[in-house]
């Protein structure tokens, strides 16, 4: 494992509950380096959104270390910013207050915010006018489609500028269209500032156009089964994705899920005949 990387996993496992618990994650090693991109694909229940819990460490590894820029991770890290699947906007706010939540939680903003609250709001006006969310910002979030509330919660997600995103499925629940809209919108952001992000997705061809690295894992217990460098220019476009190099990759990690996928299918099945 490169000592350059900012994020290392160095033979993590975790399982739930006691030693007879599920083992979710099973040794396994990886490293993202500053600035870079990451996508973690897999199959339903390889334990990807565990992966990341215990990245900001709201989860506390079996065995193994996890580093987060050059320290262990011992409890949630102050240096991140999330965004999941559902927007989780506080409905009681409107757009511009949900995204400057981070000012009055994070430090040193939270200190700074009451005597430097235009210089803030300057900053999140600015924001939500990259990701189109220009003239919004006084509107509910019922008021907002499930685009543009994504969005916002992408917005409050990197508003305090962290070191680290983490994203767990967050353009899922996106109709195909709105889905892509916000790839591109996604990768502006990331190409602007280049934050450390990791990206938790079901969808390959997200992963292929936003990531730089993709880790492919087994189902469970997750282990990282390939890792793939993507090796395509930027700024990626949608045209991009229909041609034959990035084709051949989607292929070949789609091949190495269904792989591993039959190889836990064969071990529970040997399993049952000894049994029986």
């Amino acid at each position: 494992m490169g000592v350059k990387s900012f994020v290392e996993l160095d033979g993590v496992s975790l399982r739930y509950g006691e030693v007879d618990g599920t083992l979710a994650i099973e040794k396994v090693d990886l490293g993202i380096r500053a600035g870079e991109f990451a996508a973690v694909v897999g199959p339903s229940g390889c334990g990807k959104s565990s992966l990341m819990k215990l990245v900001t460490g709201l989860l506390p590894p079996t065995t193994g270390t996890i580093r987060v820029a050059g320290q262990t991770v011992n409890g949630p890290l102050k240096i991140v910013g999330m965004a999941f699947q559902n927007p989780t906007l506080l409905p009681w706010r409107n757009t511009l207050s949900n995204t400057m939540l981070p000012f009055e939680i994070v430090q040193p903003h939270r200190s700074r915010l009451r005597f430097h609250r235009e210089e803030y709001v300057a900053l999140a006006h600015k924001l939500l006018a990259a990701v189109g969310l220009d003239g919004f910002e006084q509107k509910q979030p019922w008021m907002l489609s499930g685009g543009m509330q994504q969005r916002a919660s992408l917005c409050r997600a990197l508003i305090h500028n962290p070191e680290l995103l983490m994203l767990d499925e967050p353009f899922a629940a996106l109709d195909a269209f709105t889905r892509e809209e916000l790839w591109a919108v996604l990768q502006d952001l990331w190409l602007e500032k280049k934050f450390t992000c990791t990206l938790v997705t079901h969808d390959l061809r997200e992963a292929a156009y936003l990531a730089d690295v993709i880790f492919v894992m087994s189902a469970r217990p997750g282990r990282i089964v390939a890792t793939h460098r993507i090796d395509l220019p930027r700024p990626r476009t949608l045209d991009m994705t229909f041609q034959p190099q990035f084709v051949e990759i989607l292929h070949k990690i789609r091949n190495e899920i269904a792989q591993a996928r039959n190889e836990v299918r064969g071990v529970a099945t040997s399993a049952k005949v000894a049994a029986s």
